[in-house]
């Protein structure tokens, strides 16, 4: 990045100072109050001849820090200086545009980009708004900012409706649904989808959606003005989930929420918008779903997209299935290192997270499709296997992989983004010589894939219909384009990097280009004779440069330059050294300007043309961009199986519901890339399912309530998993007459006894290596192993992981003492109470229990195979436990046995 420092920052400034009026500071201060704190960086355009911005106030504070990561670049505008005036801070072009990149990429930061207003001159005291971006809406930067860089992920907004419809299945009106309608777009691509689907109080659909997604923006309804409405209540707990994943929320009135005018509006957007006379909803079938089109009106407003004619007839509606991918939250993202946390944006550490070890893509396309699939793992069996053969292919040829890698995917560019170049017609006639170089790649691709070894018909014919199928289609398709290209550039010209219409297309181009060359023929004429006089060697020492500041003209560095004679014209001095010229080659480079602007407008028409035509071609690209970010990422996943530290394998994989998971020698493959990092991998043999303890603050519902209510489900469907229940007739009930598979985890060691009683029953504990440190018993240290082995745990480790955790060494002291003093795996006393209490007594209590959980477990009963939770409100379910404690609560009271497990809770 270029900074500025020294001498060439203080220049910088003091042209800062130079067309800053002071009535600037008084218009500043009357702009509302925005900062990179509350969500927006706000830059000021100045100086249109020679171009730089300005940041001020919180702005210049955080560009100091973020960007120069120095105080000294700001300067105090107005009275007070330090104390009471203006920061300011000054940024080069290219520094700005890095600067509003990872504003919006990165830091998650909305931008504002404020011009001049027309006929101030130079000193100018105030600016109009100019061009506004924020994560999710990229629109009006996107060719200023990333037009010369790739866009590594999607820049994805997504407009929620809540909306709620009565229960049918509770049979009463009160009970209420709540229902989410969202619609997406991602507008670098110009894809549009919706989605609608039931969620619960912690809108865990939504998260789902949004982490699939990766959801950069979102916009929501503002709430009412009191603030206490059940619509405030759930765009409360929605603000919160969004914060949670790193969305940056954007609030717009309600009444944009509505689908009043969506039927008219999207075929109008939409690439193949129906003729029919029938009513369009019925046409699109995206149309007919209860919640969605509110949310897609509301979002083509906020993106404004029919105010732009180049999208129209340029984007796709699609549907988007949650069930068809795992539903992952941000808590999973973040704990299985998938991709980088939130504000964190498109930061790819190499080694921390499953994206950044993956990601060996050649390709912008495929890196981000690398992020979807990350984000969206596949549950359809067939897809897998098939993704899996693919990787399989290449991990076997070797020379095939590096091949593709190395000469063909490597030099393709984004042709989503060029596509969308040629649309809004901005594309150059560079952008049109990259679409040809893709061209005259194809063959060569086509030919390597097709040359691919493998000794499996079915792989071959896996090849044939992933790639080489739509490869030869788009060859054929493209081949007018070269030729087009081939007919109307001047290709020789292309290893100068100067794209122009080849002169013999034109007559008055033949002119100008004949009048260029005897010019340029003029100017190293004059390079020669220059050399001479001062004895100068050519180009080592002597060089003749077209600069954008002075045009062609001579550079010699600041020692050569000592005895420059002074009949040479001095232009200037930098650290690349000292440039001057003599009148002859001012003259040429004045008609070299002269010359080379009558070709440009000369061929600006013919220009415009030859873009247009390419244009036409933007179907083709992008279905090609397509497919060659899938081969891209397919062939990343075998480059990185087959360079692990520890090659990676092929998992078997079945249908879902059948089989075990069994994992040998497991870890996470982040772990093994870590430097100075050693690790244990564990052997692991997973049970089909479960249903794990945990608390919902949300819902009011605390972990012993979440634990009750799972054990309410399991003792009459049977289940999978508990956690720390507290007492063993449940424990006792699925081992003994459910026989369901279970893992029981538990720090009660009494429970540990049931492998005495029953076969089936396996006692496993986790090892840890308990190492003496000195003559006291506490004086030890303890490594946790995470390797599972048969029996029980002969020592606990709780106090030690206490001091681990930085408990109050209070506490800690407490419980040593506790444990000193009290028993160690058993409690006596409660086992003589147990002995003292009739064995019928105890019976009678376990079936207490059971008929208990099983009337709780059967108060949302509709049918014998529905049981509806999730959507019950927490009060209604503390009001069903009250209910049924007070039916059993005299029958628990008469029971010995239950009062003296209750008495010792």
């Amino acid at each position: 990045m270029a900074q500025m420092y020294g001498k060439e920052k203080d220049a910088d400034q003091d042209l800062a100072d130079q067309t800053t009026d002071p009535g600037f500071i008084s218009f500043f201060s009357k702009l509302p109050p925005k900062s990179p704190e509350t969500g927006t960086l706000r830059l000021f355009y100045r100086n249109p001849t020679d171009p730089f911005y300005s940041a001020y106030g919180p702005d210049a504070l955080f560009v100091a820090q973020h960007t120069f990561r120095t105080n000294s670049v700001i300067k105090y505008l107005g009275a007070g200086g330090r104390a009471a005036g203006l920061p300011s801070v000054v940024l080069k072009v290219t520094v700005a545009q890095v600067l509003l990149r990872e504003a919006l990429t990165v830091k998650q930061l909305r931008v504002e980009i404020w011009v001049p207003e027309a006929g101030q001159g130079k000193k100018c005291s105030k600016f109009k708004l100019d061009k506004e971006a924020s994560p999710g809406n990229l629109q009006a930067v996107e060719d200023l900012l990333f037009g010369n860089s790739d866009l590594l992920s999607a820049p994805m907004v997504m407009a929620i409706k809540i909306a709620s419809a009565p229960s049918s299945s509770l049979g009463s009106g009160k009970v209420k649904i709540k229902t989410i309608g969202v619609a997406f777009a991602d507008t670098s691509t110009r894809k549009l989808g919706v989605a609608d689907f039931a969620d619960n109080d912690l809108f865990s659909n939504t998260e789902s959606l949004i982490i699939q997604l990766s959801v950069k923006e979102a916009i929501i309804p503002t709430g009412t003005a009191s603030g206490t409405t059940d619509r405030d209540v759930d765009l409360n707990k929605l603000r919160a989930v969004l914060d949670r994943c790193g969305v940056v929320i954007t609030e717009r009135k309600p009444s944009e929420f509505t689908a009043k005018n969506v039927s008219d509006d999207v075929p109008r957007l939409l690439k193949a918008p129906s003729d029919s006379t029938a009513d369009t909803s019925a046409t699109i079938p995206e149309l007919q779903l209860p919640t969605a089109p509110s949310a897609l009106s509301a979002l083509i407003s906020y993106l404004s997209l029919l105010g732009d004619s180049s999208n129209h007839g340029a984007y796709t509606l699609y549907t988007h299935d949650l069930s068809q991918f795992m539903k992952l939250d941000a808590s999973a993202l973040r704990a299985l290192n998938l991709t980088e946390a939130p504000g964190n944006g498109d930061v790819t550490t190499r080694n921390t997270t499953l994206l950044g070890l993956l990601n060996k893509c050649k390709t912008a396309q495929g890196t981000r499709l690398l992020g979807t699939w990350l984000k969206q793992p596949l549950i359809n069996l067939h897809e897998i296997h098939k993704r899996q053969n693919l990787v399989e292919i290449f991990v076997d040829d070797t020379n095939s992989r590096r091949t593709l890698q190395d000469e063909y995917l490597k030099v393709m560019p984004d042709m989503h983004r060029l596509s969308k170049r040629f649309q809004k017609s901005v594309a150059s006639l560079e952008d049109v010589v990259r679409v040809y170089q893709v061209v005259l790649k194809l063959p060569g691709m086509v030919e390597s894939l097709d040359g691919v070894q493998t000794e499996r018909e079915d792989y071959t014919k896996l090849l044939e219909e992933t790639y080489l199928v739509s490869l030869r289609e788009y060859e054929t398709s493209l081949a007018k384009y070269a030729e087009m290209v081939e007919q109307t550039l001047d290709l020789e010209q292309l290893d100068h990097h100067n794209y122009v219409i080849k002169p013999d297309y034109d007559p008055r181009l033949q002119e100008l280009a004949d009048g260029l060359a005897v010019v340029r023929d003029g100017l190293d004429e004059e390079h020669r004779n220059v050399g001479e006089k001062l004895n100068m060697e050519l180009d080592k020492k002597l060089h003749l440069e077209n600069s954008q500041v002075y045009g062609y003209c001579f550079r010699l560095t600041k020692n050569d330059a000592k005895n420059l004679p002074k009949t040479y014209i001095d232009l200037g001095t930098t650290k690349s050294g000292v440039f001057f010229t003599t009148k002859t080659l001012k003259r040429l480079a004045e008609e070299f300007k002269d010359l080379s602007q009558n070709y440009s407008r000369t061929q600006s028409g013919l220009v415009k043309e030859v873009v247009n035509i390419a244009s036409t071609y933007t179907p083709v690209l992008e279905s090609l961009d397509t497919v060659i970010a899938h081969l891209d990422v397919i062939i990343s996943f075998a480059h990185m199986s087959v360079n692990a530290t520890v090659p990676y394998v092929k998992p078997v994989v079945v249908a879902q519901g059948t089989g075990n998971v069994i994992l040998k020698e497991a870890r996470h493959p982040c772990l093994e890339a870590q430097d100075d990092v050693t690790f244990i991998s564990n052997d692991v043999e997973m049970i089909k399912d479960w249903v794990g303890a945990g608390d919902s603050q949300l819902k009011g519902v605390s972990t012993f309530m979440a634990e009750m209510l799972e054990t309410a489900i399991i003792l009459r469907v049977g289940a999978f998993k508990i956690n720390n229940i507290v007492a063993s007739p449940p424990f006792q009930h699925i081992a003994s007459e459910i026989h369901a598979f279970c893992l029981f985890a538990t720090h009660f060691h009494e429970l540990t006894a049931l492998d005495q009683q029953l076969s089936h029953v396996t006692n496993l504990h986790v090892v840890a290596d308990v190492t003496k440190t000195g003559k006291k018993s506490q004086d030890r240290t303890i490594t946790l192993l995470y390797k599972v082995e048969p029996g029980i745990s002969d020592q606990s480790f709780g106090i030690h992981v206490a001091e681990l955790a930085n408990f109050p060494e209070n506490v800690v002291k407490l419980c040593s003492q506790r444990g000193k003093t009290g028993t160690k795996y058993h409690n006596t006393a409660h086992e003589v109470r147990d002995e003292e209490i009739p064995v019928e007594i105890q019976e009678e209590g376990v079936k207490i229990m059971e008929e208990f959980l099983r009337s709780w477990s059967r108060q949302d009963e509709v049918s014998d195979d529905d049981v509806i939770m999730a959507d019950v409100s927490p009060e209604a379910q503390l009001e069903q436990l009250k209910a049924t404690v007070g039916q059993y609560h005299s029958r628990i009271k008469e029971n010995a046995w239950l009062n003296s497990i209750l008495t010792s809770l």
